[in-house]
C-alpha cells in the first residue's frame, strides 16, 4: 500500500497547439517545427518542479504518407533539443501514426497512448494532468481519470462551456506557461 502523496504523477502534453505552433499543415521536417513563445521555458519549470513531462500526440501525417516514422523522430529530436536548451526535459514522446479512419485505440480522443505511457513509466493517471488545446485532448484525459487543462493557443482560442463539447476541461489557461506556473504551485502544496 502506498503512502499518501507517494503516487507517481505526470504532466501529459499535446504537441501541436500546446508546445508548438498549430499551423494546419503537417510538420514534416525538423526546421518546420516552431515552439510557441514560452513553451520550452514552461517545460523547464515543470522539470525543475519534479514533474515527468510526456508528449501525447496524434500524427496522422505518417499514416497519410507525408512523413516516415524516422522523419517524425527527427522532428521530435529537434523538439527535445529546443526544450533541453531551455533547461527542460521530455520524459517520453508517444505518437499515434494512424489516420482517423483506422479506428486505433492510440489516437486521441481514445486513451491508448495515455494508458501505454502509464504502464511503461509506472504512472498514476488519476494523479496526473492532461494539457491540450482541443476537445479530443480533454476527452482522452477524462477517459483515464486525469485532471484536464485546456490551453487557448491552438485549436481552441476561446473557451465557452456552452459550445465546447463535453467533457469539459477541469481548468483553462491562456497558454502552457500559465498552466505550468499553476502546476508548479500545486506541486509545492
Amino acid at each position: 500500500m502506498r503512502e499518501a502523496g507517494s503516487e507517481r504523477r505526470a504532466v501529459f502534453l499535446d504537441r501541436d497547439g500546446v508546445l508548438t505552433v498549430e499551423g494546419g499543415a503537417y510538420v514534416t521536417r525538423p526546421d518546420a517545427l516552431h515552439l510557441l513563445p514560452g513553451a520550452a521555458e514552461a517545460v523547464a519549470r515543470l522539470t525543475a518542479a519534479g514533474w515527468p513531462v510526456i508528449v501525447i500526440t496524434n500524427q496522422a501525417g505518417v499514416g497519410r504518407g507525408y512523413l516516415s516514422l524516422e522523419e517524425l523522430e527527427a522532428v521530435h529530436a529537434r523538439l527535445r533539443a529546443e526544450i533541453e536548451t531551455a533547461g527542460g526535459r521530455l520524459t517520453a514522446i508517444y505518437a499515434c501514426p494512424h489516420c482517423p479512419e483506422e479506428g486505433c485505440d492510440c489516437r486521441k480522443p481514445r486513451p491508448g497512448l495515455l494508458r501505454q505511457a502509464a504502464a511503461d513509466l509506472g504512472l498514476d493517471l488519476c494523479a496526473s494532468y492532461m494539457v491540450g488545446d482541443s476537445p479530443r485532448d480533454i476527452a482522452a484525459g477524462h477517459a483515464v481519470g486525469c485532471r484536464t487543462i485546456l490551453v487557448l493557443t491552438g485549436h481552441t482560442r476561446q473557451y465557452d462551456p456552452a459550445t465546447f463539447p463535453p467533457p469539459h476541461p477541469d481548468f483553462v489557461f491562456a497558454d502552457l506557461a500559465a498552466a505550468a506556473d499553476w502546476l508548479c504551485r500545486q506541486s509545492q502544496e
